[in-house]
């Protein structure tokens, strides 16, 4: 991209002495101020570089720009020339050279949205210097690839936005922690030894009994704080978010109309902006001198340290609170699955080991019985014995005993247990982490949502000129007077300045976003139905192809073959589905234009979750509460396009289908997205972006110096947000919780997965992302109230797939109501109901029937020699009044106990409270404190003026009374200078307002302070 001369001259304050050269890559080129903060643009050219004649080479070199307090109102002489607008000694002693960034012959065609881009830049960096920020700019302009702009917020800058955002910093005071006595502190020691090998080897950590108070910055209180040094007082995610705010809400008002970064970014004007890693995350060196990055690594970011806690105060130091958030809600619930998992190990165990005495299970694999059962499919399948199918029940007994019901109960208590143990570990960080009593952060609006208000601006501004023209004269009618005429200016002149109503989107605005999302939400509500009710097909049509083989081998492994195969093919479905749904679900969230991103966060994870809720359990649903139920009964039947009839469960029942479908989804789901997703398609996309990076990258080897810091991070993945790890664990835990009853082992595989889970994210996190903004955040948001949500949903399902898709309420009531022994002996024959075989329509019986007068099939309905014949019995009632009870009382106790557990485990745990009160007390302390020492110094200040001659007890401009411990932030300039301090200090709030006065360079006075110090290289 071509840069003019007289365009883009950028003024460079310090000395010309030599850079020191940073061989980390963290620093500008001066080794002594770091990058906060990166900006990268791609430079287009569409020509060769041609030097003009006469040009000089140096014209081309970094330029480090100041943070503001130069001129901004420089004549055009002064920009023409070097120091045309200055004599040449004023220059050098002032410290100020103008750098050119491009040619000035300006040879290089370049097209009109370049020049348009390089505008927008220019405005904007010039309200970043004036924000207060320091700019360093790339030492050559590319002809192709990414150029960098590094940004560096000085101390004074620091200061002042650290108290604009209420960020919390250690004071100097501290106080040791209570500790507990007697035999709660034996334990607590014993408990910590023995946890001694799983703690992360972390430095600084040994200061757990002391803890500092902490309280919101203030450049007023600059004494209080101990601030041992200026460059390390706020740490890097906090330098980086403050940079991240100034960014933000920076405007560019003449070129686009625009405020913030992410506009901008969404604009094209830059292509990324990032805050930088703090180096190689590989360690290099002796381990004292690790940085966080390759703590993190070490202990933490590595499958080898899986059975190591997470250093979760280093996680949000380095990434900030609502990553921290995340990675600490994760590793509360991978703990809780550990009991979880036992507990469903002792539930299989129980069904392994009692399965050979289970009487319902051996009478179905007793041959001499000799139930003959109904034709499985019409005309080509004969009658069959009901002992074929004892590997059916045996299987089935595992997961359908009486242990499964207590189980169910244990799950259900086991997610409210979890909550709150969550809430208590989140206001214990909220506590640890200094985030009581934080305000919400002001948010701006989105670019989407920017952009359609100023087009619907546009828009009502050409209405009313073209209403202004169509408007005929009345002059000559006389209807408008002059003084009419003046009273419209006058109003409208008042009205200028104050905002309509037009300066926000109205439901009308967004009507026709609504319409498309509930459309489109109905549509994908349709298209799972519709691949659910695929799979069933597929399944009905098999089975009977399969069931008129010839081949005996075939006919017997129809329902196994049938039930693997719908299953996996469910399985592809859903994970394709979930990517088109998450793609479809930012789609229909942008339709709506949301005006933050906080609500714009919201309402992507609503219908996200909504879509791939469905995705995932709507086979399971099928499965648990439909399959089965209308398919009919013999000569009766339910026929799918008048041919096929609908599909049965197994002999044993549907829980062991629902278990086999419960356990491949889950476990496919977890593995291929894990291993496929997480892990090939980030490595198969780096792969590919080396490849198209290599051709360009040959050619400038020769003379590219070693890539620096933001060149590496630059080339790593952006990061895009917690909710796809969010949603990931949020499906799993509808997997755990929802069908539990089902599959007793889904809490331990789901442990499995998520230790591998968190290394994963970690390792992500730390070696292929840019390192995100660090955010503040008090919870985890809507994720919450969606984990209660399915809490609370959990009981009814798991409710209704005890009473109606298990047997364990049919024995019930066959045990203490119909069995004479009070036993299981003859439970399979209760069951089964008598047709006569004469009763099949025409072309549905078997072929070979032989002397089969009646056969059975599974049903509660009257014999064929009833009066009644074939309706239901008073045995099916019983067993579903049974049922409907069951579903009310679990229902209900499982309520119950969840409410006591809630109200006996308290939210806020009691040292918590006892802390918080004991810190307010310390903070009150020591500002009595600080008021008395002031006090004490007027005092001795007017003892001091009464000793003092007559007339010369008035204090002189600029000599106020010196407070010890206090320093100013801002530089001495004239308002400070000049006017003593006296006034009120302005707060700037936008960084489209200036917050340094602006002078003539002339009466600039040399050294105005610190940051005014610079190197020219």
């Amino acid at each position: 991209m071509q840069i003019s001369a007289s365009e883009d001259k950028i003024p460079v304050v310090g000395s010309t002495s030599t850079p020191q050269c940073n061989t980390e890559g963290l620093y500008f080129s001066d080794g002594r101020r770091k990058v906060d903060y990166v900006l990268v643009f791609h430079q287009r050219r569409h020509s060769s570089i041609r030097c003009p004649v006469g040009t000089s080479v140096s014209q081309d070199r970094l330029s480090i720009v100041s943070n503001g307090n130069f001129p901004q109102s420089v004549s055009s002489d002064a920009v023409a020339g070097r120091g045309g607008g200055m004599p040449g000694e004023e220059a050098a002693n002032a410290g100020e050279v103008f750098m050119e960034l491009g040619f000035a012959g300006g040879s290089e065609p370049t097209e009109p949205a370049d020049h348009e881009m390089r505008l927008i830049r220019q405005e904007f960096e010039a309200n970043l210097l004036e924000a207060g920020l320091e700019i360093e700019r790339d030492k050559e302009v590319k002809a192709h690839g990414p150029s960098f702009t590094r940004l560096h917020a000085p101390w004074p800058v620091l200061c002042r936005e650290a108290e604009f955002l209420k960020i919390k910093v250690p004071t100097k005071t501290s106080y040791e922690l209570k500790e507990e006595s007697g035999f709660g502190s034996s334990m607590s020691t014993i408990w910590r030894k023995l946890n001694q090998p799983f703690q992360p080897k972390v430095p600084h950590q040994d200061h757990e009994r002391t803890k500092f108070l902490s309280h919101c910055f203030s450049r007023d209180k600059l004494h209080l704080y101990n601030i041992t040094s200026k460059d390390t007082f706020f740490d890097n995610a906090t330098r980086g978010r403050i940079v991240y705010e100034i960014l933000r809400r920076t405007v560019c008002v003449r070129t686009c109309q625009t405020i913030g970064i992410s506009t901008l970014i969404a604009k094209g004007v830059y292509d990324a902006a990032f805050p930088l890693h703090d180096g190689d995350y590989r360690v290099i060196g002796h381990l004292e001198e690790r940085n966080d990055r390759q703590v993190l690594h070490e202990e933490w970011a590595r499958y080898s340290a899986f059975y190591k806690y997470q250093p979760i105060d280093l996680v949000r130091k380095y990434f900030g609170e609502k990553i921290g958030l995340y990675f600490a809600w994760l590793g509360v619930y991978t703990q809780l699955l550990i009991p979880a998992s036992i507990v469903g190990i002792i539930v299989f165990g129980y069904g392994v080991a009692t399965v050979d005495t289970d009487i319902p299970s051996l009478e179905m694999c007793d041959e001499r019985l000799n139930f003959t059962m109904c034709p499985l499919c019409d005309g080509a399948c004969d009658f069959w014995q009901l002992s074929t199918a004892c590997g059916t029940a045996r299987a089935s007994h595992l997961f359908d005993n009486p242990a499964t019901v207590f189980f169910a109960i244990f799950m259900s208590l086991w997610a409210v247990l979890f909550l709150e143990h969550w809430k208590r570990r989140q206001i214990s960080l909220s506590f640890s982490w200094d985030l009581t009593g934080i305000e919400e952060d002001e948010e701006h609006p989105r670019p989407r949502y920017e952009t359609i208000l100023l087009q619907k601006r546009q828009r009502k501004q050409k209405k009313k000129k073209n209403k202004k023209k169509n408007e005929p004269e009345k002059q000559e009618d006389g209807t408008v007077t002059g003084k009419d005429r003046w009273r419209q200016k006058l109003l409208s002149a008042m009205t200028a300045g104050i905002p309509t109503a037009i300066d926000k989107l109205t439901w009308k605005d967004r009507l026709p976003g609504y319409f498309i999302n509930v459309s489109s939400i109905l549509f994908m509500f349709g298209l799972t139905f519709s691949a659910v009710f695929g799979v069933i097909v597929y399944r009905i049509t098999v089975s009977a192809l399969m069931a008129m083989s010839p081949d005996p081998e075939t006919k017997s492994n129809v329902r196994v073959t049938v039930t693997a195969t719908a299953v996996i093919i469910n399985l592809v479905v859903i994970l394709i589905l979930d990517e088109i749904y998450g793609a479809v679900a930012v789609w229909l969230t942008e339709l709506e234009i949301p005006k933050t991103e906080t609500n714009f966060e919201e309402r992507l994870i609503l219908k996200a979750f909504l879509l791939k809720f469905m995705n995932a359990y709507a086979p399971i649903f099928y499965v648990a509460f439909f399959k089965g139920r209308f398919a009919g009964r013999p000569g009766n039947y339910v026929y799918v396009f008048n041919d096929y009839r609908m599909e049965e469960c197994a002999p044993g029942g549907c829980l062991i289908e629902l278990c086999i479908q419960l356990s491949i989804i889950m476990l496919g789901k977890q593995l291929i997205q894990n291993n496929i997703f997480e892990i090939g398609i980030p490595k198969l996309k780096k792969l590919v972006r080396a490849l198209k990076d290599k051709g360009s990258a040959e050619t400038e080897k020769e003379e590219e110096r070693p890539p620096q810091q933001w060149n590496l991070d630059h080339a790593l993945a952006a990061f895009e947000g917690l909710t796809p790890e969010y949603m990931e664990m949020i499906i799993q835990f509808g997997f755990v919780s929802l069908f539990v009853a089902s599959f007793p082992l889904a809490p331990l595989f789901a442990l499995l997965n998520n230790v591998i889970e968190i290394r994963l994210d970690a390792k992500k996190f730390v070696t292929e992302l840019r390192r995100p903004v660090a955010i503040r955040a008090k919870d985890i948001g809507i994720w919450y109230n969606i984990l209660s949500g399915m809490g609370k949903f959990s009981v009814i399902i798991n409710a209704f797939v005890i009473s109606f898709t298990s047997d364990f309420i049919p024995r019930l009531v066959y045990q203490y109501t119909y069995s004479q022994t009070g036993t299981m002996h003859g439970f399979i024959d209760y069951t089964l109901s008598y047709f006569n075989v004469s009763n099949f329509k025409p072309g549905t019986a078997p072929q070979n029937s032989g002397d089969i007068t009646v056969c059975r099939y599974k049903d509660y309905r009257e014999p064929p020699w009833s009066p009644d014949a074939y309706q239901f019995s008073k045995q099916y009632w019983c067993v579903l009044a049974a049922r409907l009870a069951f579903v009310i009382l679990f229902q209900n106790l499982v309520m119950f106990l969840s409410l006591v557990v809630a109200w006996v485990i308290p939210d806020v745990p009691k040292t918590i409270m006892e802390q918080l009160k004991r810190e307010k007390k310390l903070l009150v302390d020591v500002f009595l404190r600080e008021e008395k020492e002031k006090f004490q110094l007027i005092q001795s200040l007017f003892a001091k003026d009464t000793t003092l001659q007559p007339g010369s007890h008035t204090l002189q401009p600029g000599q106020g009374p010196p407070i010890p411990g206090r320093y100013s932030t801002l530089p001495p300039g004239p308002t400070q200078a000049g006017d003593g301090g006296g006034g009120p200090r302005a707060r700037c709030r936008a960084a489209s307002f200036s917050q340094f006065t602006r002078k003539n360079p002339s009466t600039l006075p040399r050294n105005e302070n610190e940051n005014s110090r610079h190197t020219a290289v």
